[in-house]
């Protein structure tokens, strides 16, 4: 799918479900709310600390599914076409930074 797709699909999910979209500052909470989800998870799971009984039937892509939700939410109700941006960002690093991990000795 699409980001532009995907963007669509929250805004109607939004309209029909949710109302409207809460306002930006509490979607910005929301979403480092979301964050940390992720972060405890990975931290728990894959980093050192030990995973408690409760955490371990948690879903880590459930979790990085909400942060992908809470940001097509911010970027819909601040005008940004997702895709567009993906796509900007996407060519200025394969110019920017082309050479730049083949050339990086820490990562060989």
């Amino acid at each position: 799918m699409e980001l532009k797709n995907a963007q669509r699909d929250v805004d109607n999910w939004i309209k029909e479900h949710g109302v409207r979209y809460f306002n930006e500052l509490t979607n910005m909470a929301q979403l480092t709310e979301e964050v940390g989800e992720v972060a405890r998870i990975i931290a728990r799971r894959y980093g050192e600390q030990s995973e408690k009984e409760s955490d371990k039937n948690k879903d880590l892509g459930e979790e990085l599914a909400d942060v992908v939700f809470v940001v097509m939410c911010l970027a819909n109700q601040t005008g940004i076409d997702l895709q567009a941006a993906f796509d900007k960002k996407m060519d200025f690093k394969s110019v920017r930074d082309k050479d730049r991990h083949k050339n990086n000795d820490k990562l060989k």
